[in-house]
C-alpha cells in the first residue's frame, strides 16, 4: 500500500465575537476531491495542480487538510498571488485520488467596507490589459461606450453592470458557454457566470476601470449539507476614491429583485478559491496558461490530461462565539 501524506495548514481565526455584530456568517466544511484516471502506461511525468483556498477580508480559512498518495507542495503563483496545491505524481502507475478538506468561515461582503485604498501600479496595469478571451477593443469597446454614454466616471462601473445584467440571459444550452469568452457573450447574449463577468471585465477595462475575475464555489443557502455541482464566479471593479466594488451580474440576472444588492455586495453562500485569467501556475505548467483556476489541472508528459474526475461537497458547522443570521 502507498503511504498517505497528510498536510495540514492552520490559519488564525479572527475574533468572531467582535466581527459578528450584524454580519451574516457561514461556517463550512468543504471537501474537494480529484481523481486522476487513465494514466498512460509508461508515462514519465504526471503533475497535478489544484487551487488552494486562503483567508482574505471576507473568509477565514481555519484549516486545510490534504490527503494524497504523493508528497504535496503549496506554492504561490507570481502574477495574481494565487495559492496552488501541487503534486508531482511521476511514480503513478494507476489511478489516484487527492482530497482537500477545508474548514472555512465566510462572511457577507457589504458595500462600502473595502475603503478607498489604492491599487499598486503593477496590478493596475495588469487589470487594464486584455486577456486571451477578454479583449478590450472592437465590439467590446463599442459596447462599453454605449453603456457609459452620458455618465460620470464614478457611475460608469454601475452603468456597465446594469447594461450587462439587462443584456444577458443566464442560459447554459448550446455550445460555447462557460469559457469566459467576452465576444461570445456579446454576440450570443447568453451564458453562465464566466461569460457575464468576462463581458463586464472587458467593458470595464475598455473604460479604464481596473477589473478582476474571481472564482470559487456556491453553497446552497437553505441546505446544511450536500454536494456542489460546479463553480461560481464574480468580478471586482476598482473605483478610484471608493475602492473595490464586487459585482455578481449572473446572480442579478437570475434574481432581478436583487440587482441593486449584487452591485457592491456578495452573500456569504460562497467560498473564494482563486482570481485572474491566463494563469501560469506554480511551478509552471508546460501546456500554456490556464484560462481560470478552479478545477484540478493535470498534465501527463507535458500535455493536458482529460482523465480527471472531480466532486465537491459541503456541510455546515456550528458557529462558535456568534449567532448566524
Amino acid at each position: 500500500m502507498r503511504r498517505v501524506f497528510v498536510v495540514t495548514a492552520v490559519c488564525v481565526l479572527l475574533a468572531l465575537g467582535e466581527a459578528a455584530h450584524a454580519e451574516r456568517l457561514r461556517h463550512l466544511e468543504f471537501t474537494y476531491t480529484a481523481t486522476v484516471n487513465d494514466i498512460p502506461e509508461g508515462a514519465k511525468s504526471v503533475r497535478l495542480w489544484m487551487p488552494y483556498p486562503v483567508s482574505n477580508a471576507y473568509q477565514d480559512v481555519l484549516d486545510v487538510r490534504v490527503e494524497s498518495p504523493f508528497a504535496t507542495e503549496v506554492n504561490v503563483e507570481a502574477e495574481y498571488g494565487n495559492t496552488v496545491l501541487y503534486i508531482d505524481a511521476a511514480a503513478a502507475d494507476e489511478a489516484f485520488t487527492v482530497t482537500m478538506t477545508v474548514d472555512v468561515v465566510r462572511r457577507e461582503q457589504v458595500a462600502g467596507e473595502t475603503g478607498g485604498g489604492k491599487v499598486g501600479d503593477e496590478l493596475r496595469a495588469r487589470l487594464l490589459r486584455e486577456d486571451s478571451l477578454v479583449p478590450i477593443s472592437g465590439r467590446i469597446a463599442e459596447l462599453s461606450v454605449e453603456a457609459t454614454r452620458g455618465t460620470q466616471a464614478p457611475l460608469r462601473a454601475r452603468a456597465i453592470y446594469d447594461h450587462v445584467t439587462e443584456l444577458m440571459t443566464y442560459d447554459k444550452s448550446g455550445e460555447g458557454w462557460g469559457q469566459g469568452d467576452a465576444v461570445y457573450a456579446c454576440n450570443v447574449q447568453t451564458g453562465n457566470c464566466t461569460d457575464f463577468h468576462s463581458l463586464i471585465i472587458g467593458m470595464a477595462r475598455a473604460a479604464k476601470i481596473p477589473a478582476i475575475f474571481e472564482i470559487g464555489f456556491p453553497i446552497p443557502p437553505t441546505q446544511r449539507e450536500g454536494t456542489v455541482g460546479g463553480y461560481h464566479c464574480w468580478a471586482e471593479l476598482y473605483i478610484d476614491g471608493s475602492g473595490w466594488v464586487p459585482v455578481d451580474s449572473s446572480e442579478a440576472s437570475k434574481h432581478p429583485e436583487m440587482s441593486d444588492y449584487y452591485y457592491g455586495n456578495l452573500d456569504e453562500n460562497r467560498i473564494y478559491f482563486s482570481r485572474g485569467r491566463d494563469i501560469t501556475l506554480a511551478p509552471p505548467q508546460e501546456a500554456g496558461p490556464v484560462n481560470y483556476l478552479i478545477y484540478p489541472y493535470v498534465e501527463v508528459d507535458g500535455e493536458i490530461h482529460a482523465g480527471v474526475e472531480k466532486s465537491f461537497a459541503y456541510r455546515d458547522l456550528e458557529m462558535v462565539g456568534s449567532a448566524r443570521h
